[in-house]
């Protein structure tokens, strides 16, 4: 009974974070496929883990050099590949903020993407995109 419980405690928590919170006018959109992609290859990581683990919840010993091994190789590689595929899915360069809030959630799954948004939001310096914009010059007219 206390696994239920601890089960539906972990997935409301995990339902409350990944709901969308409110923006007022903000300028810093994150595209919405986005989340879609980390989500996906978070979700490919967890079922690379347990196919090397063979399926098993328990660790098996001499599947993989570790079970840290595992868990580090599958965060690598989420890490690796999210951005990547999130580049293609929305066909343009990715922001260094998209970027890191992508390889954020593969490193600590559901809120590590948040924690990073965060982190650049108390940071606006961090943004390398983020540069003044050019002002406007009146030219002069020389008479001759």
């Amino acid at each position: 009974m206390k696994r239920i419980f601890t089960l539906a405690a972990a997935m409301l928590a995990a339902g409350t974070l990944t709901m969308q919170t409110a923006q007022a006018g903000g300028r810093h959109h994150i595209d919405k496929r986005l989340k879609v992609v980390s989500v996906a290859t978070g979700a490919a990581a967890t079922a690379s883990y347990f196919a090397i683990n063979k399926w098993h919840w328990k660790w098996q010993d001499g599947v993989f050099p570790s079970q840290w091994g595992a868990i580090a190789g599958t965060t690598i590689g989420c890490a690796a590949i999210a951005p990547m595929i999130g580049t293609v899915v929305v066909n343009r360069p990715l922001t260094q903020r998209e970027g890191h809030v992508m390889i954020g959630s593969c490193i600590i799954p559901i809120i590590g993407g948040y924690l990073v948004n965060a982190a650049y939001n108390a940071h606006p310096e961090w943004e390398a995109d983020a540069a003044p914009a050019p002002r406007y010059v009146k030219k002069r007219k020389h008479r001759k």
